[in-house]
């Protein structure tokens, strides 16, 4: 075996140093079979020729998209696509992507560094076999290389999902050094249902990611990845060469974003020569950084780049002038991607959590079924260990000149929140702290004040409970029928309080209002008529909302998710948000009672369809978001991505949707193909079988 995988890292490392053209001869590393919805199923001969094909893949089906996203990782988008990426490459140079990936690099195993070449090789095989297929700016980024991988890794999960640079906006007098593409809204919806609860006696699971439609870092990509022992299904975002939503004939995993804490800000004192730490004057680390900014003319100029650091990490801000450095969690830790390919390509429960306990991932909830019956949650990420005080401290900016606040490790696997196996037979996340993941077992959120969010409440979280709770036996038609949810749990927890509230206080106008919230159905279907009139009040001040606890009357009790919160914290004003809400809804629909869909569009690609499906905050399980108004019209921007409700008989069979298609290059017919499929709410089925997908073939290449 050792012999084949040096065998297999000698062929990689030939490719990798070949001119591009002369990479291999064509069906050398194995073939992709591409069906009907420009999935590619990867036919490989050994593992490094799988992330060949799989690098190949990307490139096809988003090259463009994939180089700039390893541009904006090398921190050297600015000098191909403008001064539209200064902010992000500023932000690099201050955190040190491209020194750090370099030293990651060198920190990976021999077989998984071959592994992460030959995705790099496939993405500049596919290149330079189609120059033609990518944008003059794209292909200023060939060639790439394992770091850019390892570097695109880098900022996603550490700079896009961690600390983004919008992190330091709050702070007080705020004068920020960098800043950077906004984090975009993050969620998602995760299920694991053990066979106990399944109608056919077999674990299940729901894979369902909320992100931003618009093409960048959140863009999902579906792939089956096959290869002697190896057999893999899923999606992961564009750029990342292991999956981070998945099933086999074995296990599963799926994803939500969570809040480990794993950024802390702190205030820095200055002293003559440097800064105060611990009673002593230390000097500031110092670096230059020079970034090429090129200038709509084609000229290019160069910005310098002074950054300071101290032990804590960067200085990203000042507050209130004095200088503010950022430690953020899993910069020692540089085998993310290869933890993921572990996970994914265990074989067993027991396989699975030998590679979570690898600690290298540094967020995001883990849920996990398997064919042998086992499911889990797990509050999964690098959580500091952060010595006394509360959570609203370690929020806050810190003081940095004492040694007690600058925290070193990390709870470990067996001290982190999780429910294997749970007796009520479900785990659920949508984001929430993990304290009712397995309902109505409630874990003890004590242990973790200082921590992890005791209260924080979602209603899509407790609606989710409330549809696994109420079906004793779930199949997989149940299971797709509530995924596609679209009731309101909010409007079921405040409509009582508001119609009373409007009779009390309530216009001649909030009245005729009521009277179309007490006929509406409750729903985001786009037939329904009132939901456009709820969320206009929702979003007004007075009214109550879905994810923030001030503004219901009763509080959220963990033992009691499918009662509390309810009713309004300010029955008067939530009556005169309604008024508002009515004159709004006439002013520019004409009527309070329009239906959803004649105003919330799916618009993607040449598609235009009523949509389904509402914002998280509605308390609604099916979440799609919409941009402001635009001509009277709101687009959808926001929500469900890759959907998957996978079964794991033997064999596993699932049903999947990529809402927005699986593909941005220009041309392709997979942009929007998708999107009929999301607005009548239908799942596709998982051509898992070479027979399956030779039926519904579109295209077949040889790499």
């Amino acid at each position: 075996m050792r012999a084949l995988r040096l065998a297999a890292l000698l062929l990689v490392l030939t490719a990798a140093l070949a001119p591009a053209g002369a990479l291999a001869a064509p069906g050398a590393h194995g073939e992709i079979l591409w069906d009907k919805y420009g999935v590619g199923h990867v036919y490989a001969k050994s593992e490094p020729d799988l992330f060949y094909g799989y690098g190949w893949a990307q490139a096809k089906s988003h090259g463009d998209l994939l180089l700039k996203l390893y541009a904006e990782g090398r921190g050297r988008a600015a000098e191909i696509w403008g001064p539209s990426e200064l902010k992000n490459d500023r932000w690099m140079a201050i955190n040190g992507v491209a020194a750090r990936t370099q030293a990651w690099l060198k920190a990976q195993s021999p077989a998984f560094r071959a592994d992460l070449q030959a995705f790099a090789a496939g993405i500049d095989a596919y290149a330079a076999a189609h120059p033609e297929a990518l944008s003059p700016q794209a292909r200023q980024v060939l060639p790439v290389s394992a770091a850019d991988v390892l570097g695109h890794s880098l900022r996603l999960f550490q700079y896009v999902y961690l600390a983004p640079p919008t992190i330091v906006d709050h702070l007080p007098g705020a004068s920020v050094e960098a800043a950077g593409p906004s984090l975009e809204s993050a969620g998602s919806n995760g299920w694991a249902i053990a066979p106990a609860r399944s109608a056919s006696g077999h674990a299940m699971l729901l894979m369902n990611p909320h992100l931003p439609w618009a093409p960048g870092w959140s863009t999902y990509y579906e792939i089956q990845l096959r290869a002697p022992g190896l057999a893999l299904y899923g999606a992961s975002q564009v750029g990342l060469p292991v999956l981070r939503f998945v099933f086999t004939d074995y296990l599963g995993f799926t994803q939500t974003v969570d809040d480990v804490g794993g950024v802390t800000l702190y205030r820095i004192k200055t002293a003559p020569g440097g800064y105060v730490f611990d009673g002593k004057a230390l000097p500031f680390q110092t670096e230059r950084h020079i970034i090429r900014i090129r200038q709509p003319d084609g000229s290019i100029t160069a910005e310098t780049l002074d950054v300071r650091s101290t032990v804590h990490g960067p200085i990203v801000a000042e507050s209130d002038g004095a200088p503010v450095a950022m430690r953020v969690a899993g910069l020692d830790r540089p085998f993310a991607l290869e933890q993921y390919w572990r996970m994914e390509t265990a074989h067993d429960f027991a396989g699975y959590q030998r590679a979570l306990r690898m600690q290298q991932v540094p967020s995001f909830n883990v849920l996990y079924a398997d064919r042998d019956g086992h499911i889990q949650y797990l509050f999964n990420g690098l959580v500091p260990k952060k010595p006394g005080r509360d959570l609203a401290y370690w929020s806050g900016l810190v003081p940095g000149d004492r040694a007690d606040t600058l925290w070193t490790s990390y709870l470990s696997y067996d001290e982190l929140p999780k429910a294997t196996d749970p007796p009520g037979g479900t785990a659920q996340n949508s984001n929430d702290p993990p304290w009712d993941a397995a309902w109505p077992q409630v874990e003890d959120p004590k242990p973790y004040a200082n921590l992890i969010d005791a209260k924080q409440v979602s209603l899509r979280m407790a609606r989710g409970i409330r549809m696994l709770s109420e079906t004793p036996k779930i199949g997989m038609a149940d299971l797709v029928a509530m995924k596609w949810s679209d009731r309101s749990e909010l409007a079921d927890r405040v409509l009582p309080d508001l119609d009373e509230a409007v009779k009390t206080y309530g216009t001649d106008l909030a009245k005729q209002a009521m009277a179309v919230l007490d006929n509406w159905d409750r729903t985001t279907l786009a037939t329904s008529r009132g939901a456009l009139l709820f969320l206009d009040w929702v979003d007004r001040p007075g009214a109550a909302n879905g994810y923030k606890a001030a503004t219901f009357a009763r509080p959220y009790v963990l033992k009691d998710p499918l009662t509390t919160p309810a009713g309004l914290a300010d029955p008067k004003a939530a009556a005169a948000a309604l008024d508002a809400a009515a004159r709004d809804m006439l002013a520019t629909t004409g009527a309070l009672d329009t239906p959803w869909g004649q105003r919330m569009r799916i618009k993607l690609g040449d598609q235009d369809l009523p949509a389904s499906g509402g914002p998280g905050r509605l308390g609604v399980f099916d979440v799609i978001d919409f941009n402001p108004p635009a001509d009277g019209m709101r687009t959808a921007g926001f929500g469900d991505t890759f959907i998957a409700a996978v079964s794991f008989d033997r064999p596993t069979r699932a049903k999947v949707l990529l809402t927005y298609g699986n593909a941005s290059q220009p041309g392709s017919p997979h942009i929007s193909d998708q999107a009929p499929l999301l607005a009548s709410h239908t799942l596709r089925d998982a051509w898992l079988t070479r027979a399956e997908v030779e039926a519904h073939l579109e295209s077949r290449d040889s790499y």
